[in-house]
């Protein structure tokens, strides 16, 4: 299903993940230069796969006929619209602030910038596409539940799609980016 979307599925390449035997996983919140805004950063990525899992199950839900179609609307319309929204002013964010911090202290981290880059771009489009089918789905909620029903179905494969794409792409830039902050002491 990814494939569909021309999204990455491959690991990041290790040649990229440079810093990462250094500074593993399990060590970041024990070193003294994991800050509060690294922290954050990080704390803004569970979110996203929080959200993008809710998204899924409540599709899940509603396909079974286990919530309403009233509250699988706005369910639908405040959660997709929270992970979309978000995910897009995060995206943002990184791309002018954070991403050129970490390239300045780092040219190194050049090489995965294009691949986060390019992950960006490709999640923009599922998400514009997502956002269409939800609108969609919530207006034939209340006009054909028939319609909506297979709307739902469709959009229930693309938040398979976001939610496996959040959990690749979001810990590939974690495993790039942290080991960086870390090695700098930046973010401090």
């Amino acid at each position: 299903m990814l494939d569909t979307y021309n999204i990455r599925t491959a690991d990041m390449p290790g040649e990229l993940q440079f810093l990462l035997d250094k500074y593993p996983r399990d060590s970041w919140e024990s070193h003294p230069g994991f800050k509060e805004k690294t922290r954050h950063w990080l704390g803004a990525h569970q979110m996203f796969r929080r959200l993008a899992e809710l998204v899924r199950v409540d599709a899940e839900s509603y396909l079974e006929k286990d919530v309403p179609p009233d509250e699988y609307a706005a369910r639908l319309s405040y959660y997709g619209n929270a992970l979309v929204g978000n995910l897009h002013g995060h995206h943002g964010w990184e791309d002018r602030n954070y991403f050129p911090e970490l390239a300045a202290a780092d040219p190194r981290f050049d090489a995965g910038l294009e691949v986060l880059e390019k992950d960006h771009a490709d999640l923009d489009l599922v998400l514009e596409e997502y956002t269409r089918m939800a609108n969609r789905a919530i207006k034939l909620i209340h006009l054909d539940e028939a319609q909506a029903r297979s709307e739902v179905g469709a959009l229930h494969r693309t938040s398979e799609v976001i939610e496996a794409f959040l959990q690749r792409h979001l810990s590939d830039e974690e495993e790039l980016s942290v080991p960086i902050i870390l090695h700098h002491r930046l973010r401090g």
